[in-house]
């Protein structure tokens, strides 16, 4: 029994490792692919039509919307949601969840900074930037993060509503990021695929994800 539960285990601690590795391979293709220009069809095309959106009558109202939805997906609004997240867990007496969440908010946060400076790739500047950006563009750090932060959060919660909600929010923040102009596509999407990859190997390695 027990060695079998050791073998289960050393097969999980496998796969999570592997998922992690796929993800960022095919982050590393996507940013192949990017350089090439192999994307630009998509990006540009994609783009544009949020540069349309933005000029028709509703888009001042959608850019507002956009713009609040990346200021709470960003670096300041994470930090703030995670500190809300974190006290009530600790008051609750489920410091194993609050520890676990903390590592998996802040290894990730140091992963998508490390891949940024690897692939070091610029700001698309097809339209006016609605937001303030200093760093790097590839893999979106709004789209890495909270990928990571809401799904860490979905994981905490275990219901199907919880799912379905984050994914809603990690989706409307990654396309806000388009909208405004501060990424391509291919960014949100490398992130996503980014954040995704460490949540699960974050879910097999590291201790105590739901319950005390």
């Amino acid at each position: 029994m027990g060695v079998r539960s050791i073998s289960d285990r050393h097969i999980s601690v496998a796969k999570g490792a592997g998922a992690f590795v796929l993800a960022l391979f095919c982050v590393l293709i996507i940013a192949l692919a990017q350089r090439a220009g192999w994307l630009d069809g998509l990006n540009v095309g994609l783009m544009e039509a949020a540069g349309r959106g933005r000029e028709t009558a509703f888009g001042g109202s959608v850019t507002m919307v956009m713009r609040i939805v990346s200021a709470i997906g960003g670096t300041a609004g994470r930090i703030i949601l995670v500190i809300l997240v974190l006290a009530p867990l600790l008051i609750c007496g489920m410091r194993k969840s609050a520890l676990w969440l903390l590592l998996v908010v802040i290894g990730g946060t140091l992963l998508n900074l490390g891949l940024k400076q690897i692939f070091a790739a610029p700001r698309p500047e097809l339209l006016p930037h609605l937001d303030i950006v200093h760093s790097y563009s590839f893999p979106s750090g709004h789209s890495a993060g909270n990928m990571i932060f809401f799904g860490a959060l979905a994981l905490l919660a275990g219901r199907r509503l919880a799912y379905g909600a984050a994914a809603m929010v990690v989706a409307l923040i990654g396309v806000s990021r388009v909208w405004l102009g501060v990424h391509w596509p291919s960014d949100v999407t490398a992130g996503w695929i980014e954040g995704l990859g460490w949540l699960i190997l974050c879910v097999i390695w590291l201790p105590a994800r739901r319950g005390e």
